[in-house]
């Protein structure tokens, strides 16, 4: 009986991963896969280096709903994406299990409005049941936006399978990637309110201007840069936030 418990369980795993696959393997693609960079020292001006690591930025054109696409980096912390407020892209804010299929296409619209995006890579384990437990908890009670007070469950924070990535965790604002090898959500929210809202290209309020005093800024070096070769459906918007209510699930 314990073997074929076992066997059911093995088969019940590869259906599931089958399933995931079959759902987004031809939605993207990835050229280049980084490498965690080791923590930055301090600022000139004496200031801890800020959270995470830049990424060049990949634009923001709109593509076709249901193209895919392939990303110069990955995870893309930037880059082309669907544009269909509340279904497509951005999606809903909320936990999604590791057969729900999300796709970068959409969860990128969500940083481009200023959004923090979790991903999780079952390859490297994240899919026990205590880690998922863990990552289903993590928008109970989780901030605001940094900038804007966007209110957390409209954008963000999105919590989504994503297996192409060297680590087992990733938190994500625009052009900016913080890899994780153990799940710290303390680390991801600190990150979000140090590092969001910051370089996205359509923000909801209007940045405040930076202090003559505040040190070097911690912004990508990388100036934005034409996206890899796609053909826009649309040219990109400062389109409305979505009209969800909060509601983690």
């Amino acid at each position: 009986m314990a073997l074929f418990g076992g066997g059911l369980a093995i088969i019940v795993a590869l259906v599931g991963g089958f399933f995931f696959f079959s759902l987004t393997a031809s939605a993207y693609s990835c050229g280049t896969i980084p490498a965690p960079l080791p923590s930055g020292t301090p600022l000139p001006n004496g200031s801890p280096a800020p959270l995470g690591q830049a990424q060049p930025d990949m634009g923001n054109l709109h593509i076709a709903i249901g193209s895919s696409h392939k990303y110069a980096y990955c995870p893309p912390a930037s880059g082309p994406h669907y544009n269909n407020i509340g279904v497509d892209g951005p999606i809903p804010a909320k936990f999604y299990g590791p057969d729900d299929g999300t796709k970068p296409e959409g969860w990128i619209h969500n940083m481009e409005h200023g959004a923090v995006v979790i991903l999780y890579n079952c390859k490297l384990g994240a899919c026990d049941d205590a880690t998922q437990a863990a990552l289903q908890a993590i928008p109970v009670g989780f901030p605001d936006s940094p900038v804007c007070g966007t209110k957390a469950g409209v954008l963000a924070p999105v919590i989504a399978r994503f297996d192409t990535m060297p680590t087992e965790f990733a938190a994500m604002v625009w052009d900016r990637v913080l890899y994780m090898n153990t799940l710290d959500v303390n680390e991801i929210k600190t990150f979000y309110a140090t590092q969001g809202e910051l370089y996205n290209p359509e923000p909801q309020c209007a940045r405040p201007s930076p202090s003559p005093s505040a040190g070097p800024s911690s912004a990508p070096s990388t100036a934005p840069s034409a996206a890899p070769s796609v053909t826009p459906s649309a040219a990109p918007s400062s389109a409305p936030l979505p009209t969800a209510s909060p509601s983690p699930s």
